[in-house]
């Protein structure tokens, strides 16, 4: 048994989702598209006399990681530090990151001999459960660029032809909070109608032999119009602005931000990444 743990998971961008409703926590997901990025969240656990959670240095109540953690070492007590370069509540995933990487972290750390699928099975149900997320885990768990397209199994994606480290360029404007999303059913409905149409799209793409990064920006774009989702007016300025530039831009599910394939006002550069969730030495 080691005495302190660090794992890493990546950013998740989603570009579209549906919601796919169940009552088990299990089974509940989501479909769409998504990809991971070279940032991401890495969370440090420490055996210790009093429990502690921290989030870039700041004292948080983080109820995922908190659910996750009391799921798979009941009753151990644990500093958790979080630490990540990209913002809460904005669209990266960062709530499934860091509970992906805590229950990583703590499966090390306690030698507790569960499995990558029983890990990120035990994160997405923590996720649903706080009505945090709903494919985010998914994508983290398996990293790259994927479509999720199969009912019934959280975990389950399939790799796009897109080429890795690709520069991505986004811009946080303010937090969408997801729990307000997902137990909305009139938007829910809404968000479910445009995403049958988006997936139907990103079928026919996933089979292709290769793809730029563009063309499932595209149908991402689609999506969050039809959805009822883009209704911020700098996000809808930034992806104008990348488009009179001759880029490709979308919102990124659920945050009131922007991701592009090339540079616009105010943005920030990361990459493409097929990196998934991992220990670190």
């Amino acid at each position: 048994m080691t005495v302190t743990a660090r794992a890493f998971a990546p950013g998740n961008m989603s570009g579209v989702f549906k919601v796919i409703a169940d009552e088990d926590p299990a089974k509940m997901h989501s479909l769409g598209l998504g990809f991971t990025v070279r940032d991401g969240t890495t969370v440090t656990l420490t055996q210790a006399q009093t429990a502690s959670l921290s989030f870039n240095g700041e004292a948080i109540d983080f109820p995922t990681v908190n659910n996750v953690l009391a799921t798979l070492a009941p009753g151990a007590s644990l500093a958790v530090q979080i630490e990540t370069p990209l913002p809460l509540s904005s669209g990266f995933g960062l709530s499934g990151a860091s509970t992906l990487a805590a229950a990583f972290a703590v499966n090390e750390l306690l030698d507790l001999g569960h499995d990558g699928v029983g890990l990120a099975t035990a994160a997405h149900v923590a996720e649903v459960r706080n009505l945090t997320g709903l494919g985010d885990v998914c994508g983290q768990y398996h990293g790259g660029c994927l479509v999720k397209l199969v009912v019934g199994d959280p975990l389950a994606a399939e790799a796009m032809p897109v080429a890795m480290d690709v520069p991505i360029h986004y811009r946080y404007f303010s937090a969408i909070r997801t729990r307000d999303i997902l137990s909305d059913p009139r938007r829910r409905t809404q968000i479910n109608a445009a995403a049958d149409a988006a997936l139907a799209e990103l079928a026919i793409l996933k089979r292709r032999d290769s793809l730029e990064l563009e063309e499932p920006i595209r149908v991402s774009r689609r999506f969050a119009e039809e959805s009822g989702l883009l209704t911020h007016d700098e996000v809808r300025a930034a992806i104008d602005e990348v488009s009179r530039a001759g880029g490709e831009a979308s919102m990124i599910m659920l945050g009131n931000a922007v991701f592009s394939t090339v540079p616009f006002s105010g943005s920030k550069a990361t990459s493409l990444s097929a990196q998934a969730v991992q220990v670190l030495p």
